[in-house]
């Protein structure tokens, strides 16, 4: 614990440090000393603030012992003593909170995120689902302020997708969201089935950390680009010309397309932009591989062939299997209502990593 504190005052220092330079003409006048003092010190705010509390809930502890060492009546006593247990219990909560602000971040917690949602076992009812939770992101990434863009799609005809790529572009999207890669399976009566018979289809979600050209080096011989025309629902050519893209990275054998838009070079950006973020998971998997075994016993970002999720229309259900969660509010989950599933998965992540780091 002492080691902790010792980090906490150095991190306070270093921030008080950071504050006189950011009010020296000198450091002003220099843009780019100026812009990375500024984010340092952006992220050292939490922490400093949190610090600050907790020295304060230690001094009223200390304020309410010394107080009730001196003699009073009872019922004075009584208040003095009420006053010490919230203060510790206000000191015990901080400290758990300083205990998780110091956890080593994940370095793409602030990044964009790119979705990919695919129908799984299913046909047509697992197509209509992938529609149903490509809105839920969508919306969910609205009320967050954050702004969407779809990459890629093969559409069906009756209103489903095969298959959706797009990208949520805000801060900490990728913090938010990551845990929703894995199987998300649906149960309910298809409008076509007239015995009113449930039926369970599969719909597989992955997250990928958008990443820039610096993270991910990639040689322009590995490459395979081909044009095509855009197709629309069934197959239909909705583009007279060749403006679709078909990427091939032929040392990892990852093929991405994109045909959203109607300018060949606009496609093929948004290509290479899924292709660098696959690229990037596959090396971060391998990074980590070593500690798969761990990893199974959090939430993480999941492997994609886990069944995270059911979403049951009959009983308006919503479980994530992997935390136990079950909430009985499907319309308003579907409508992009997420946000106290994503808090909960965030809450058992960060209780399973600092039982591992106090372990």
């Amino acid at each position: 614990m002492s080691r902790m504190f010792d980090k906490l005052e150095s991190i306070e220092n270093r921030y008080e440090e950071i504050s006189h330079k950011l009010s020296d003409p000198s450091v002003i006048s220099d843009t780019n000393q100026y812009t990375k003092l500024m984010k340092e010190f952006s992220d050292l705010t939490e922490v400093v603030t949190k610090y600050r509390e907790y020295k304060k809930h230690t001094r009223d502890v200390a304020d309410a012992k010394e107080m009730l060492e001196e003699k009073h009546d009872k019922e004075m006593r009584e208040l003095l003593e009420e006053e010490l247990e919230t203060s510790k219990a206000s000191l015990e909560k901080t400290i758990h909170e300083l205990k998780i602000l110091l956890m080593p971040k994940d370095p793409n917690d602030d990044k964009n995120v790119i979705i990919e949602i695919r129908g799984g076992a299913g046909g047509d009812e697992a197509a209509l689902f992938s529609a149903v939770l490509f809105r839920m992101y969508t919306r969910y990434a609205e009320v967050q302020g954050w702004t969407t863009e779809i990459l890629d799609e093969n559409a069906t005809e009756i209103g489903g997708f095969k298959e959706v790529v797009f990208s949520i572009e805000g801060k900490g999207a990728y913090s938010r969201l990551k845990y929703e890669s894995g199987v998300h399976r649906v149960q309910r009566v298809p409008s076509t089935e007239s015995s009113g018979r449930i039926h369970t289809s599969t719909v597989t979600v992955a997250v990928l950390p958008e990443v820039e050209d610096v993270d991910v080096e990639i040689n322009p011989n590995d490459l395979q680009i081909d044009t095509y025309r855009a197709s629309g629902a069934g197959g239909q050519h909705i583009n007279k010309t060749s403006s679709a893209i078909r990427i091939t990275h032929i040392p990892s054998g990852i093929v991405v397309t994109c045909q959203d838009q109607r300018s060949q070079h606009k496609n093929k950006d948004k290509a290479m932009k899924v292709l660098r973020s696959k690229l990037y998971e596959i090396a971060q998997n391998e990074v980590t591989s070593e500690y798969a075994e761990n990893r199974k016993s959090q939430v993480g970002t999941g492997d994609r062939s886990e069944r995270i999720r059911t979403y049951n229309y009959p009983q308006r259900r919503v479980t994530d299997h992997r935390i136990g969660l079950t909430l009985y509010k499907i319309d308003e989950v579907l409508q992009g209502d997420i946000q106290e599933i994503v808090d909960a998965l965030i809450t058992h992540d960060q209780a399973q990593r600092l039982s591992g780091q106090e372990g």
